[in-house]
């Protein structure tokens, strides 16, 4: 299941640099997460980084986008196979 960013968010930039899928970005109000590069960190972490140094707990899992983890463990691999 990727990962969602709520209304909580205080834009307080810890999150972004800790993912390593580049899966967060800033807009206007909040970060966010692109549900496409969200792996959970599976294959690079035993937990997500960002839910690790987030201050506010803002970061929960996003119901409209539920994978198992061995979904999120082959869109790790299709990651890294396009940076190769």
């Amino acid at each position: 299941m990727a990962l969602m960013i709520t209304e909580e968010c205080i834009n307080c930039d810890v999150c972004e640099p800790e993912c390593p899928n580049g899966a967060l970005s800033q807009n206007d109000e909040k970060y966010v997460v692109d549900p496409a590069k969200c792996t959970e960190c599976v294959g690079h972490f035993d937990a997500p980084q960002c839910i690790e140094v987030c201050p506010v707990d803002c970061i929960v899992q996003d119901p409209a986008h539920v994978e198992s983890n061995e979904q999120l463990q082959a869109k790790f691999e299709s990651l890294m196979a396009v940076k190769a």
